[in-house]
């Protein structure tokens, strides 16, 4: 399927490894100029190169979004090659803390870097979406957002101000031509997640290798209808989707690519 994306060009945070990486190969692939961002200038560089050398066209934007000079450097770097159509906000992060080991700092730290960087984001580049009549904004949620984990609960709840977030802003872009909706992952099969899994896998008893710990892991942690973790590009291709013409009807919307792990009609 064509989705249209030639011409557009799309930044896309955290894009130097995992979601944001695949996301920005996908876009890139469809047509798009991507810009990748992180905060180590040769993790970007290589993502970059990989894309131009596969055909694509890739700048790159380094800055920490968690400050308010970071994110107006990432986003003069975004927008020196030209406007920019599609905002990706992926960038994120958590720590695996108990609700004892989360300090009130965690909680102020974790809202910052995971929400509120998004939010600076979209303050420096969606007005200019306005003024052409046309632009994406699209947010990296997640089941926990819905379905809380008693675990890393700084965590489950930025997940729910980003979906918050998406929606209120799809309610204030009414009428201009400018979208925000939410593609929301179950748990998918990132280089991080797989050493977890693989690390933790033994000592619960899942077994010692790949093939033993996977279908034991995907039991016991993410129990869902296809009975696997997802592959970064079945969130790309779901946020592409939204990125394009084909997805202009579709407003304040969550889009959950999770294999059925959240269980609502809703």
């Amino acid at each position: 399927m064509n989705l249209d994306l030639i011409g557009k060009r799309a930044l896309v945070t955290g894009s130097s490894a995992g979601l944001g990486e695949a996301t920005a190969r996908m876009l890139a692939a469809e047509g798009a100029a991507v810009v990748i961002h992180g905060r180590n200038k040769g993790r970007v560089e290589a993502v970059a190169d990989a894309i131009r050398a596969a055909g694509g066209t890739a700048d790159t934007a380094l800055g920490d979004l968690a400050t308010d000079e970071g994110a107006a450097d990432a986003a003069r770097a975004a927008t020196a090659g030209g406007p920019v159509d599609i905002l990706v906000n992926n960038a994120g992060f958590y720590r695996h803390l108990s609700w004892t080991q989360a300090t009130a700092q965690e909680w102020n730290d974790t809202y910052n870097v995971n929400v509120v960087s998004g939010v600076r984001m979209i303050q420096h580049l969606v007005p200019a979406m306005r003024e052409r009549g046309w632009g994406r904004v699209v947010t990296i949620g997640g089941g926990l957002a819905s379905q809380p984990m008693n675990t890393h609960p700084q965590y489950n709840a930025t997940l729910a101000a980003r979906h918050n977030l998406a929606v209120s802003l799809a309610r204030d872009l009414k009428g201009t031509g400018v979208t925000s909706n939410v593609v929301s992952p179950g748990a998918i099969l990132v280089d991080s997640v797989k050493d977890l899994v693989t690390g933790i896998g033994p000592d619960r008893g899942w077994g010692q290798t790949w093939d033993e710990i996977h279908p034991n892991a995907v039991e016991a942690l993410i129990p869902n209808d296809q009975e696997r973790f997802g592959e970064p590009d079945e969130i790309a291709a779901a946020v592409a989707y939204l990125c394009g013409p084909h997805a202009q009807y579709v407003s304040g919307a969550t889009l959950r690519v999770d294999g059925g792990l959240i269980r609502s009609a809703f």
